[in-house]
């Protein structure tokens, strides 16, 4: 508990005891209205120095001014005790909502307090503690056992394990090592490491992260836009309302204007939105906190009320449903030796950091000597051409080969297949194999018990890798050998093809997939730790590379909406019973704490409960 709330309590506390004795003791007259002011004035003072300040800046049709006029006609009405009743009870719900707010934010900041508080940077050989912000790109930073990594870099010495459970929620360390990337705001746990820096801390991983999540709320659902317009224009018709209920029927019958005044004031009591206001975008923020406690990020309320409606999900293949960990398994030369062939595709892959690049690289296993290689050229979806020893050299799919017309033997195998021709002369293939990762069987079933109609893939593998993946993890239909335009054309027929109320989704891995990522609905970033791209292109980032995260996160907003519409519900319809029979009398000022105060503590109640997903 913050110390504003612990402030607010006291507060509470003192005037409700204070309150307690005002009723108990035998006053009357001036004596009476003394003590009861003085218990207004400790419990209400800051409520109506508010709705003056806000009167002044022209905002006037708030809950303070509806607090401020109820209150303050019951002492004129001589209802000294309703008067402050009303202001206490209001107290007591704000106090709930400041506890609600504040633990939904405490969740995601405890989630989030990755940002380190200092780097050990290595200058003269000497370590010397600065601000993450002061280090610069090339510096050397040391971090020891129980430190959190300051900056994004790679290990130069050292071996730990480190604890990736603010970013992933994953409870298991990672192993790490001289020579991998580092990201910040992992804790270091066994060993201590020597690390260079290669991104600014504004660049980096931390600082992103923290930046996304600061921002979330600003991106707001259909249902917070409702209300928010809603309230602008149902607190001045209430108002006028309340107005005309004391003016026009004392006019009519002859009755007493006072009877009237305090009906009118009971129902401003009634009228005030708060449960509305507060509850819906609390609940919000109560599901972006939850899906951020299991390692995904939500951008904005917007993606987390859109998540509900995902009729479609397409996903990529590489990375996505699969690991990404390509390993050549099979090697198949023309008129040359195994090695040779090995040699040349190391050669011509050697500027690329692709998955398939990087495991023929490494089955080759030797440096490549750079000056063999020269005139690289990219032909995307296809492959590369490059210059190596003066002859020239291509290395790529079968399209590649047909569009060089360069006659290729087809190879049996189901893998990725790499084909390679020296001076328009077929030299042969390699085969790399990409193996399932083990969440996707789970996530591809999850997603269908929720409710997904549909799950395609979306890939530039040959046909036979494609169906292959796709019959094992029963999708309900896989495009292949699509170039990136393609993949687009693919999304928009998808787009078509869905209802117009359901959502299309898209999972990549945010780097390759981008034009697909900003077509899609809503677009899912798979394993975007450490990836930049991934989090400024997606609307949703799973930090982890597990797919079934996805059929989590779209519980969890089905769940806060669920949530919504039972705040919605039972805040209009309890108001609206209480309003008519404040109307005709038949509420007292109780009734009006009630349906104010008591919605409001309820729904805020109900809106914290989007933060449990235990049992999710």
């Amino acid at each position: 508990m913050s110390k504003r709330e612990k402030k607010q309590l006291l507060r509470i506390s003192i005037s409700a005891v204070l309150y307690i004795i005002a009723i108990l003791l035998p006053l009357d007259g001036f004596a009476k209205l003394a003590v009861f002011l003085v218990v207004y004035g400790i419990i209400g003072g800051d409520i109506l120095l508010k709705a003056g300040r806000n009167i002044l800046h022209g905002q006037v049709f708030d809950e303070n001014f509806l607090m401020a006029v109820a209150t303050v006609g019951a002492f004129f009405l001589r209802e000294y005790p309703e008067g402050v009743a009303v202001m206490l009870f209001y107290q007591i719900g704000e106090w709930f909502q400041s506890y609600a707010v504040s633990k939904s934010r405490r969740s995601i900041s405890e989630l989030m307090d990755i940002r380190p508080d200092y780097a050990n940077v290595l200058r003269d050989g000497q370590l010397v503690q600065a601000d993450p912000e002061e280090v610069q790109v090339g510096d050397t930073v040391v971090v020891k056992p129980g430190e959190r990594i300051p900056l994004d870099g790679i290990v130069t010495e050292g071996v730990s394990s480190i604890d990736t459970s603010a970013l992933t929620g994953e409870s298991v360390p990672r192993d790490i090592q001289a020579g991998q990337d580092i990201i910040s705001g992992c804790i270091n746990q066994t060993g201590r490491l020597t690390i260079q820096v290669t991104k600014e801390f504004g660049q980096s991983t931390v600082a992103k992260i923290l930046e996304l999540v600061e921002n979330a709320s600003d991106k707001k659902s259909k249902s917070e836009n409702f209300i928010t317009k809603f309230a602008r224009y149902y607190t001045p018709i209430v108002v006028i309302a309340a107005v005309l209920l004391a003016v026009l029927p004392p006019l009519i019958t002859g009755q007493d204007f006072s009877i009237w005044v305090a009906r009118a004031l009971t129902f401003l009591v009634i009228s005030c939105p708060c449960a509305l206001v507060i509850s819906i975008p609390l609940s919000f923020f109560g599901g972006i906190g939850g899906a951020s406690k299991s390692g995904v990020l939500v951008k904005g309320s917007n993606y987390l009320e859109a998540l509900a409606d995902t009729e479609v999900v397409v996903f990529d293949k590489t990375g996505t449903l699969t690991k990404g960990s390509f390993a050549v398994s099979k090697i198949q030369p023309e008129d040359m030796t195994v090695h040779e062939l090995l040699e040349l595709a190391a050669y011509a892959e050697d500027y690329s950091n692709h998955p398939i690049a990087v495991s023929i690289k490494k089955a080759y296993g030797s440096e490549v000597d750079s000056s063999r290689v020269s005139d690289i050229e990219e032909i995307a979806g296809h492959g590369v051409k490059a210059v190596i020893d003066g002859k020239e050299t291509l290395a790529g799919n079968v399209k590649l080969m047909q569009k060089e017309n360069i006659p290729y033997k087809n190879s049996v195998s189901t893998g990725t297949i790499v084909h390679l021709a020296i001076e328009g002369k077929y030299a042969g293939n390699i085969c790399i194999e990409d193996e399932i990762k083990e969440d996707s069987r789970q996530a591809i079933r999850a997603l269908k018990a929720a409710g997904i109609k549909k799950t395609v893939m979306l890939t530039g593998d040959a046909d036979a890798v494609g169906q292959k993946v796709a019959g094992e993890l029963e999708l309900d239909k896989a495009y292949t050998e699509l170039l990136p335009a393609d993949k687009v054309e693919r999304m928009e027929e998808l787009m078509r093809e869905k209802s117009a109320k359901g959502k299309l989704a898209f999972v990549g891995d945010g780097i390759n997939d981008a034009p697909v990522l900003a077509r899609a609905d809503i677009g899912i970033a798979m394993g975007g730790l450490g990836s930049d791209a991934a989090i400024e292109a997606a609307d949703v980032v799973i930090m982890t590379d597990e797919p079934s995260k996805i059929a989590k996160v779209m519980k969890i907003s089905k769940k806060t909406l669920r949530i919504v519409r039972q705040n919605i519900i039972l805040a209009l319809g309890v108001k609206g019973v209480v309003l008519v029979l404040g109307a005709f009398g038949l509420a007292s000022m109780w009734a009006a704490v009630f349906s104010d105060v008591g919605v409001s503590v309820i729904a805020i109640l109900n809106a914290i409960r989007a933060l449990n997903i235990k049992k999710m």
